[in-house]
This record gives C-alpha cells, sequence and structure tokens, in this order.
C-alpha cells in the first residue's frame, strides 16, 4: 500500500502582488487561465481528506490575492486538514489575519531574504517589502498566529543567514526553514548565484550547530544533504539520532517529493515539488488517489534503486536522496545525481 502524503502544497493561484527574483512559477500579477474554481478547489480538498490528514499549504503566487481564499481554508479545516499558509506578508491586515485565525489557520510562513531592508527587497523586486513584510508578522502576532520565516539562501545573501535567525528569534518566530535555491522559474536566472557544493557544507553544518543552542525549530528544505550531515555528525558525537535528540529531523528524510509531500499547481497538475517540472498528472483528468498512487514520476522517486550516479551508491540515499528537482534542471534527467553535492560515497 502506498502511504498518504503527509504534506501537500498547493498553488491556490499563480498570481501575485510581487515580482521576486528568484520565484518558482515566475508569478506576477496576471492569472492564467484554467484556475481551480472554487467548486473544483472543494473537490480537491475532498479527495485529500479522503486519503488522510496531512498538512495543507496554501501558497501562490500569493494566496491573499485568490478571491475565496478563506472559503477554501475553512472547507478544508471542517474536513480535519491541518492548514497553513505561505505568503509574502505584504498583504496583511488586522481584519485578514481575524480571518485567517476564523477559518483555522495554523501557521503562516513569511518568505525575509535579508537582514536588511536592501537585500530583501531586491530579492522581491518591489521597494518597502521588507518593511512591510515585517508589519505582516506583527499583524499575525496580535491575531494570535503562529508564523515562522522561510529564506531562500544564494550568494548574494548567504552571509545574512546568521542575521535571519537573529531576527526570526527576535520577533518570536516558531520556526526558522532555509530553501537552498533551485534554479526553476524566474529562479533559472539566479543560476549563477547558487552557491557551490562546499558552500552548502558550511551552511548545512552551521544549521547543525545552531539547533543545539536556538529553541526555534529548523527545517533545511531543498538541502536533502543535510540528513547526511547530521548522521555524520551525531556519530562523530557519539549520539543516537532519536526525537529526543533531533526532534521531527530524526522522523524524516531528505527528498520528500512523490514519497511524502507533492506539490499542485493553480490549474490543478501534480508535480513531486514545486522545483521538479515532472508531470504527474492533472486532477482535471484523474482523481488525486489515481495520479498519488499510480503515476511513474512519483513511483520512480519511492525507488531508490533507480538513483544514477553517486546517488545510486551512496550509503546515505535512504535518507538524503539528493535534490531531484536539481538533478532535472542540471540533466533534464531527475533520477541523476545531484549536482551539488560535495560527499564522495564509500562504495564505489
Amino acid at each position: 500500500m502506498t502511504k498518504a502524503p503527509r504534506l501537500i502544497a498547493w498553488e491556490t493561484t499563480a498570481g501575485c502582488n510581487l515580482s521576486c527574483r528568484h520565484c518558482r512559477g515566475s508569478s506576477n500579477f496576471e492569472k492564467p487561465e484554467g484556475e481551480l474554481t472554487t467548486k473544483e478547489a472543494l473537490d480537491l480538498i475532498d479527495q485529500i481528506a479522503d486519503m488522510g490528514d496531512p498538512i495543507l499549504i496554501l501558497s501562490g503566487g500569493e494566496p491573499l490575492v485568490r478571491e475565496d481564499i478563506f472559503d477554501i481554508a475553512k472547507y478544508a479545516t471542517t474536513k480535519g486538514l491541518r492548514v497553513a499558509m505561505a505568503t509574502n506578508g505584504t498583504l496583511l491586515t488586522p481584519e485578514i489575519a481575524g480571518k485567517l485565525k476564523d477559518v483555522g489557520i495554523q501557521r503562516v510562513s513569511i518568505s525575509l531574504d535579508g537582514s536588511n531592508p536592501k537585500t530583501h527587497n531586491e530579492f522581491r523586486g518591489v521597494p518597502n517589502a521588507f518593511e512591510n513584510s515585517l508589519k505582516g508578522i506583527e499583524i499575525l502576532k496580535d491575531a494570535g498566529i503562529g508564523f515562522q520565516i522561510n529564506p531562500t539562501i544564494t550568494k548574494t545573501n548567504i552571509e545574512e543567514i546568521p542575521g535571519i535567525l537573529e531576527i526570526a528569534k527576535d520577533i518570536g518566530a516558531e520556526a526558522l526553514h532555509i530553501f537552498l535555491l533551485v534554479p526553476t522559474g524566474r529562479g533559472k536566472e539566479l543560476e549563477n548565484e547558487e552557491i557551490p557544493p562546499e558552500e552548502y557544507e558550511k551552511i548545512l553544518n552551521w544549521f547543525y550547530d545552531q539547533q543545539k543552542t536556538t529553541d526555534i525549530q529548523f527545517k533545511a528544505t531543498c538541502a536533502p544533504h543535510y540528513f547526511r550531515i547530521m548522521r555524520q555528525r551525531a556519530k562523530e558525537e557519539g549520539i543516537d539520532i532519536s526525537v529526543k535528540t533531533h526532534g521531527y529531523e530524526a522522523m524524516t528524510k531528505g527528498c520528500l517529493g512523490g514519497t511524502g509531500f507533492c506539490f499542485i499547481s493553480s490549474i490543478g497538475e501534480v508535480y513531486p515539488c514545486g522545483y521538479l517540472p515532472a508531470l504527474a498528472g492533472s486532477i482535471k483528468e484523474q482523481s488525486f488517489k489515481e495520479i498519488w498512487d499510480n503515476s511513474k514520476v512519483f513511483n520512480d522517486l519511492r525507488d531508490v534503486s533507480k538513483l544514477k550516479g553517486k546517488c545510486g551508491r551512496c550509503e546515505y540515499r535512504t535518507v538524503c536522496g539528493g535534490c531531484r528537482a536539481r538533478a532535472y534542471a542540471a540533466t533534464g534527467d531527475y533520477l541523476e545525481e545531484e549536482p551539488y553535492c560535495s560527499y564522495e560515497p564509500k562504495k564505489q
């Protein structure tokens, strides 16, 4: 039996009020034709709820530009799903935050890509984005809604990550989820700003060290190598990895695309993640369960024996798996080896 997804990111709309340099979906003010209607959206929620109770992240674009977003969130909550929202924070008002609270949004993620206005605003493509995001966070706090900070790391802002962590702690964030840039969508233009493999190792080792001294929840996203590093470091320290020692990270693994996670586009197309444009199916043509259980791309990703190159012979392949989206961006094959990993497997 295929396990039901634990986490689903749903691009409720591709429309957005910003024009961020690294946007996966190249979102802007224009919405594509064929975005799911309210009826189609509620039907999708029914299908998801019939399979289990995953965390459903309502994302975009910018989800708050979708007029029926509160109806969608409320319906998902009544169906027993745990609902979160990913927003840039600039459209939040006390009234909107009150609605988010009323419809059952359990956590909101806010993207913060710099420790100062200049860096963040250049990422986001508009002036005052930094200040407006921080105002949005204060509004969420006043409404009693938990929030997390999601920075995307590139060469431009890698030195500011400690500063972003300090901001997250100072403003009362529940979590810091760092995203390592994957060059897709508008982010393809930032390909030269991807940090090299050696820097990945350094930042993820720093991330591991911070976990020991910071109460805030940490998660490295689009960085499956972290789960190798975590085990290497724990072994060096003579620690057995468990929920007690490493929290949630002890129960999960690196790349979850197609195994515990998937991405649904605004027009109903289903992918392993938002950065891997390998189509698994469309909910306008098949049920979500049929796609999840039977699609070739998902079943390929569930079989680690199909991994190629050094990922295929790596002793950490079941807990890391490499970033399938980066492999696809670099080679056109989502089963090829992760191009931004410096680790050499022991098995040659």
